[in-house]
């Protein structure tokens, strides 16, 4: 029994793998680490619930749509965000604010799939993360896994196999679980001997490709176990000066931990902030994620780009849509992805630029548009990733990484 819940425990929060898990059905039609992008990383900060466009990055001082806030002028002439974005506006030279990104998915669950996948979920296909793609590219034998959520669950793998899923942590203020042992080197030596004798007995009597996939995730939770890179989720290592730059919440301290991760070679990392699914209370609630976003994203901007780190990962924001621009009886706003926003940095982006319009109401885009499949495609293309790389799915289907879409111009 000890040697079962010792195995349970080396599972870790890579992905739980069912008994009848299969990775032989997963196939590719070109070498995954073939990658020749600018950027090595990317960190995603994900706003759950989708922020409001108009109360961040376009706002519409003055319309009946504008709402509460008002705009402060940015480093960029005549570019103008939320009165609550301050340090962000100072580093608009380093952004790339897409107004105009838009599309149809209005549903919490639909929408936050597309955004993660570029694909609009149908059928019965599980399409992967971005955060997959880059974990099954990285080099074979790394010691931290390469993709890994913070905050949140994540988006798993789907067709690439479970051994790609996020490793998440869910709160990255408190001590990761389960990847810290307080026995002996010999005597977990001993116990992984015993464990492997286990899974010999385990594939006579089940598939030896779930084995495999297993396998896959115990060598990897083993390779943290022992990894001095391990070090990198403790966030007590930082100065208290450092760490307090970061704001002292769950989306602040993510990003510390995001920078952290990229920097001992981690390619994905998606911090996540819930609480922007504003139906009531818009303008309180806006006001004070917005001070916890500015201060946070701020802070990992400035540290990546002090580094020198920021050359070389991108920095991506975006949430589930935008809101409309009507303001409810609640005070609040409701789902609207006809009209979103997201932000570029680092990764060999060109910043200081806004990339298209909506109108003066920001209830329409009206110049560049700019779509989902747009956007991913543009991400894969600076992460070196091609979007035109083919997965057959376990029914022999072809899959393409990207659904369609352009690279977006300038960026």
């Amino acid at each position: 029994m000890s040697i079962i819940t010792r195995r349970n425990a080396l599972k870790l929060s890579l992905g739980a793998l069912s008994a009848g898990v299969t990775t032989a059905a997963y196939a590719s039609t070109g070498p995954a680490s073939s990658r020749q992008g600018t950027a090595k990383a990317c960190i995603l900060l994900y706003m759950v619930g989708g922020a409001s466009q108009i109360d961040t990055w376009d706002p519409k001082p003055g319309r009946p749509t504008g709402g509460e806030f008002s705009s402060i002028r940015t480093t960029l002439p005549g570019v103008h965000v939320s009165e609550h974005l301050p340090g962000l506006a100072r580093r608009a030279n380093d952004l790339a604010i897409v107004r105009s990104l838009s599309y149809r998915e209005g549903n919490h669950a639909r929408a936050r799939y597309l955004m993660h996948t570029g694909f609009v979920p149908a059928g019965g296909t599980r399409h992967p993360g971005l955060g997959s793609f880059l974990h099954a590219a990285q080099a074979p034998g790394a010691p931290l896994p390469g993709n890994i959520t913070v905050g949140g669950p994540g988006h798993k793998a789907g067709l690439l196999g479970p051994t790609h899923d996020p490793f998440v942590v869910n709160n990255p203020t408190r001590t990761v679980r389960n990847v810290q042992s307080d026995m002996s080197a010999a005597r977990l030596d001993a116990r992984l001997e015993m464990w492997s004798a286990l899974q010999g007995d385990f594939a006579a009597e089940r598939s030896p490709n779930a084995v495999l996939g297993h396998d896959a995730v115990v060598d990897q939770a083993v390779r943290m176990m022992r990894a001095q890179e391990l070090e990198a989720f403790d966030l007590g290592q930082e100065p208290r000066t450092v760490s307090e730059r970061y704001g002292p919440g769950k989306f602040g301290q993510g990003c510390l931990m995001a920078r952290r991760l990229v920097e001992r070679g981690v390619p994905f990392v998606e911090v996540q902030m819930g609480g922007w699914d504003t139906h009531q209370s818009n303008f309180e609630r806006v006001a004070a994620l917005s001070a916890e976003l500015d201060t946070a994203m701020s802070a990992l901007l400035d540290d990546l780009k002090s580094s020198g780190v920021l050359d070389e990962t991108l920095v991506l924001w975006m949430g589930d849509f935008g809101r409309t621009p009507r303001i409810n009886a609640r005070g609040g706003r409701d789902h609207y992805p006809h009209v979103a926003s997201a932000v570029l940095a680092g990764g060999g982006v060109t910043g200081g630029q806004v990339i298209g319009a909506t109108d003066a109401d920001g209830i329409a885009v009206t110049q560049r548009p700019v779509s989902v499949a747009d956007l991913h495609r543009t991400v894969h293309t600076k992460l070196g990733l091609d979007p035109e790389d083919v997965r057959l799915s376990s029914g022999g289907r072809p899959i393409s990484a990207v659904d369609g879409g352009t690279v977006i111009d300038g960026l």
